[in-house]
């Protein structure tokens, strides 16, 4: 994978928080855990019809985001991987803290800036090894939604659900950030396509 470094402005992002309004944003787990590993295909122009079986097309199109959802300005989400811990900033001012799963050695999750490029409710996710295709559901890999931030081409990255619960907060993936089906949810509701992703160690 291709690394490229990048540092935050102090400017940017300050060092307190509002405890009260990161609590009301951290989810509780849910789903039983299973384990399953990951590897996210990229879309491409046709984001179904590139690289999925064409009996899967329907379920797996591409969600439409409505034009009043495109990037906030003020809103960016900091990854730092040490921490394992997604942050969701409105201005200088931390709204919400996720755990994370981030990629394990050899599989590292890239650091740098980045932006929302894809979000997807109930993914289907196809192995790029194997070609085996896993349907949308609660045992899905890439659990309740998809919110793709990086792509050479073919392969992408980003965070997604994961009903493997007990691995948040570890080093496992092939470079995806994995979450708790239930934090997903609400971190896709905060960003929009074009959102701001900072990726740090």
């Amino acid at each position: 994978m291709v690394q490229s470094a990048s540092t935050l402005k102090s400017s940017t992002i300050k060092p307190e928080t509002q405890p009260q309004i990161i609590k009301n944003n951290v989810a509780k787990a849910t789903d039983l855990p299973t384990k399953t590993r990951l590897v996210a295909q990229a879309e491409t122009q046709n984001p179904v019809a590139d690289s999925w079986p064409k009996a899967l097309w329907s379920q797996a199109s591409a969600q439409q985001i409505p034009s009043d959802r495109l990037a906030d300005a003020k809103r960016q989400v900091v990854v730092d991987l040490s921490d394992r811990r997604t942050y969701v900033y409105a201005g200088d001012e931390v709204i919400a803290s996720y755990p994370i799963a981030v990629g394990k050695k050899g599989w590292e999750t890239p650091i740098g800036s980045f932006q929302v490029i894809h979000m997807r409710h109930y993914p289907i996710w196809r192995h790029p090894i194997t070609g085996k295709v896993f349907q949308a559901g609660t045992d899905s890999p890439l659990g309740d939604r998809w919110i793709g931030f990086w792509s050479d081409g073919r392969n992408e990255i980003g965070f997604h659900g994961t009903p493997d619960i007990d691995l948040v907060g570890t080093a496992v993936s092939h470079g995806c950030l994995r979450m708790r089906n239930s934090d997903v949810r609400l971190l896709y509701e905060q960003v929009s396509l074009g959102t701001p992703v900072l990726v740090r160690d």
